[in-house]
């Protein structure tokens, strides 16, 4: 099974390339995707103690990543923590290491004091809304946004 710790330093190029795997059908590369201003999110990222990157490891492959973010504190429902990527590599996909990933942002939100953890998803990927539905969430929206 693999280990889910957060991502070291060194290690902000093998994060960079697991976000292709978000980039692959039904997802896209984002219109603005910068390889190096992407670098250097991570690497911040990495640093900041309001963020967890998250990987998921098995005898020294990465199979999976998760970024969470305390973002805001809301005045409805205090602090939040948001999900912006989780991606599993798709050899390694319905054997347990999403559900590891998610589990383990939930318990880093909450020992941050967090009310409670969001993440959006397109509405191209059902298969992992079908993932996101069987981790029974406490309610779900749709998010609307707008490209700046």
């Amino acid at each position: 099974m693999a280990e889910i710790r957060e991502a070291e330093p060194a290690e902000v190029e093998r994060v960079l390339g697991m976000y292709e795997w978000l980039f692959a059908p039904p997802g896209s590369v984002p219109p603005r995707w910068d390889p190096e201003r992407a670098r250097q999110a991570i690497a911040g990222a990495i640093a900041d103690s309001d963020v967890a990157v998250l990987v998921a490891e098995h005898r020294g492959e990465l199979l999976g990543l998760c970024t969470a973010y305390l973002e805001l504190s809301s005045v409805r429902f205090g602090p939040r923590c948001w999900v912006e990527d989780l991606a599993v590599s798709p050899a390694h996909r319905s054997q347990g290491v999403g559900k590891a990933l998610l589990d383990a942002a939930k318990d880093w939100a909450r020992g941050r004091g967090a009310t409670h953890l969001e993440l959006d998803s397109a509405d191209s990927r059902v298969a992992a809304h079908r993932f996101y539905e069987r981790e029974e969430p406490s309610w779900t929206s749709r998010c609307f946004a707008w490209e700046l």
